[in-house]
């Protein structure tokens, strides 16, 4: 017991150390723990703010793929979508960290964010209302008139896209709660400013060289659009380039020289049944006569050119670009004259673009003017209007120039050729034979730029809502009826009294979906017949049916106005619709497009885009059946050559539906050619006289009764990619000035 006691005495030091160093102990401990979880915070911090822009940025990408019903999730695009998230997400923050003041910083992180939301939902709100992704510009053009003029369709985008929409918030959300931990109070190291630049650096330099290298790399570069970059680079990516662009220029697409071939002497499968020339001989005009003795045999079959010498214009010429597009269309075949040459020389135009017309609004009971219209005359079973990607603008640009409707710099070519030379539109083409060349369009007078563009193409134009037409219904969509009527008498009368001919261009509105009771306001107002004639057909489809009867009596007025006038055999009307109506597909994803035409299909453009084209004449008492592939940029060289005026067929990318000089078996640059937009990187579909080549499947089916050599499809390949490059170029490079200089038109 005793040794005990001893023992314990011995250690009473150790106790008494103990408990002096006990507190300190703890205090270091404390201490300890203190600092390691103070490191950890601001690693965390640091981690936080550096990682939630890149992570932000492919939360917003990833969403859009996510919703995206018509391109697959996991593709080779998702490796470069997320390396060019993380390069975008990288920059800004380094971009706020530099900033020395820091609630200005934070400020300025809100607005990113928040604009990061509304730019990836109005890509959604236009991939789910147009099937497309739009670039800024464009994007931003329409939103200033979009509300104001198609408020309904607009809300109902919002309705379809209110689930992504909410999802969207959450970045948002997330920085609200956390901003000051995401926008630290002190900027980084200068090390960490370095590594993150050089990380940074990889990401971006690994997402260009993977969008470099094989089929997207045309879509980098010099095919670029935002329908294109978005499913392949994303949206950041994709505001990148279309800044870049607009500002250095897009790159210049390959310009191989074409397979030339020369033109056949057989007359090639034109008009079958008819006599239009006999029809229309030896009406007399005020501003001149039928012309019987150019369109009966023997007629001249001498090429449509003008005295343009290109190989001297490409030899003077220092720029690179200018002298290939000279040696381009200074190759090609021209379409030669031909049976129906100057068929209405001297007589009147009316050309219509129909908002959403489509052969399903063709009906006996409902439109019977329409139905008269496009079984009379000229009738065409063959005709088609592209998705050109770029909704009533770039259908509006086929019609009325003959050209393929490119983006140029993120914009439509309407709005990007404003203010070039554009002598080969219509309407620079009659007013000098002293033509009236007035237009019209009843909805917002500067959509899409339409005062602008329309006055680049040579008209006298007026519109609603500031633009100087007036009309007695203000609601949406307004009335073609009344249109005409308010329009028609002022150059009717002009004519018969005083002999001035005119060339008149309308651009209808009361076709416009959304296709409701509710939502058009010329819908329900036929809502009554549509319904007692088609009780079993959707309201979308009802409505669509019930607009058109607006458009129908717009045609009935115009003609029971050049007959009491007397001058409807001097008068050539023409129509076809801008696009096929896509607002028929609605939210609930039901196609009441194919429910009106009565089948499914798979998006074929032998049936989609399958559509009526309206050229009628009073004095043409027998039909014409055309059944020459053809599409509405072959609609201007074609009226051209009806009135029989001085213009080069090689100039324009559609071609005289009616001219002759190929064979359907053989290849040859001046066959008739129907070629569809490029919209989701399966390269071009294409017609011919030979048969349908689908992108989509790869496959072609040759028209009954023809076959071709193993040359013809790659022939036809280089020519459909051809008229696209050349048309953007036209557009781009103002190259009609370089042709016609000393032109002012």
């Amino acid at each position: 017991m005793s040794h005990i006691t001893q023992n314990l005495k011995k250690l009473r030091p150790c106790g008494q150390f103990l408990q002096k160093a006990g507190p300190r102990c703890k205090a270091g401990c404390r201490a300890l723990c203190s600092w390691i979880a103070t490191s950890v915070s601001r690693a965390a911090s640091s981690l936080l703010c550096v990682l939630f822009f890149p992570a932000s940025i492919l939360y917003y990408e990833l969403l859009l793929r996510a919703f995206d019903r018509d391109a697959a999730f996991f593709t080779p695009a998702l490796l470069r979508i997320v390396l060019f998230s993380v390069s975008a997400g990288l920059l800004i923050f380094l971009i706020l960290d530099l900033l020395p003041r820091r609630r200005a910083a934070r400020i300025a992180a809100g607005v990113l964010t928040g604009m990061g939301a509304v730019l990836f939902c109005v890509e959604r709100g236009c991939r789910s209302t147009f099937g497309l992704y739009y670039g800024v510009a464009f994007m931003g053009h329409v939103a200033q008139n979009a509300l104001r003029g198609f408020g309904s369709t607009v809300a109902q985008t919002g309705l379809e896209i209110l689930p992504f929409a909410a999802l969207s918030l959450i970045p948002m959300a997330a920085f609200l709660l956390l901003q000051k931990k995401i926008v630290l109070q002190s900027g980084q190291t200068r090390r960490v400013r370095i590594a993150l630049a050089a990380a940074l650096a990889v990401c971006r330099l690994a997402g260009g060289m993977l969008s470099a290298c094989g089929s997207a790399a045309r879509y980098y570069t010099y095919d670029f659009t935002a329908n294109n970059g978005i499913p392949s680079f994303g949206v950041c990516a994709s505001v990148r380039l279309e800044l870049e662009y607009r500002i250095l220029g897009a790159p210049v697409p390959p310009l191989p020289p074409l397979a030339n071939a020369p033109a056949v002497p057989a007359a090639g499968p034109n008009a079958s049944a008819g006599d239009a020339a006999a029809a229309a001989s030896g009406q007399n005009g005020a501003a001149g006569t039928g012309s019987s003795d150019l369109a009966s045999p023997p007629f001249s079959t001498e090429p449509n050119i003008l005295n343009i010498d290109f190989e001297a214009l490409a030899e003077s010429e220092p720029n690179e670009v200018i002298q290939s597009m000279h040696r381009y269309f200074g190759g090609l075949t021209p379409s030669e004259k031909n049976e129906y040459t100057g068929l209405f020389r001297g007589k009147n135009l009316i050309l219509i673009t129909a908002e959403s017309f489509a052969t399903p609004a063709v009906d006996e009971v409902l439109t019977p003017t329409l139905y008269r219209l496009t079984h009379e005359g000229f009738v065409f079973r063959n005709f088609y209007q592209p998705d050109w990607t770029q909704s009533t603008c770039g259908g509006e640009f086929s019609v009325t120039t003959g050209l393929i409707p490119n983006w140029i710099f993120g914009c439509p070519a309407a709005q990007a050729c404003i203010g070039n030379r554009m002598p080969t539109t219509l309407a620079h083409l009659f007013a000098p034979l002293g033509y009236n060349v007035p237009a019209w369009h009843n909805g917002i007078y500067t959509y899409y730029d339409r005062d602008r563009y329309l006055a680049t193409f040579g008209y006298s134009y007026q519109g609603c809502d500031g633009g100087g037409l007036e009309l007695p219904f203000n609601g949406f969509p307004r009335s073609d009826l009344e249109m005409i009527e308010a329009t028609a008498d002022s150059y009717i009368s002009d004519y018969v009294e005083n002999g001035v001919p005119f060339h008149a261009y309308y651009m209808t509105i009361s076709g416009h979906g959304g296709y409701s009771w509710g939502g058009n306001g010329m819908s329900a107002k036929h809502r009554e017949a549509v319904e007692a004639r088609y009780p079993a057909l959707s309201e979308t489809a009802q409505a669509y049916l019930a607009c058109n009867m607006e458009l129908d009596l717009a045609l009935k007025c115009l003609v029971d106005k050049l007959e009491a006038a007397g001058i409807a055999e001097d008068t050539l009307i023409v129509m076809t619709g801008d696009h096929y109506p896509y607002l028929m597909l609605t939210g609930d994803r039901v196609d009441h497009y194919n429910e009106l035409r009565g089948f499914e299909d798979t998006e074929s453009v032998t049936s989609r885009y399958r559509n009526t084209l309206l050229m009628w004449c009073a004095g043409m008492e027998d039909p014409v059946i055309v059944d020459t592939p053809c599409s509405s940029i072959d609609i201007v060289p074609t009226l051209c050559n009806l009135f029989g005026l001085e213009y080069d067929s090689r100039l324009y990318s559609g071609r005289d539906i009616f001219a002759g000089g190929y064979a359907p078996d053989r290849y040859s640059p001046c066959m008739p050619l129907v070629v569809f937009y490029n919209s989701r990187g399966q390269g071009c579909s294409w017609i011919t006289a030979a048969g349908t080549y689908e992108c989509s499947t790869g496959v072609f089916t040759p028209a009954e009764g023809v076959a071709v050599d193993d040359t013809y499809l790659e022939q036809v390949h280089r020519l459909a990619e051809a008229r696209f490059t050349y048309s953007m170029l036209t557009v781009q490079y103002d190259y009609y000035k370089y042709v016609f200089p000393e032109d002012g038109g």
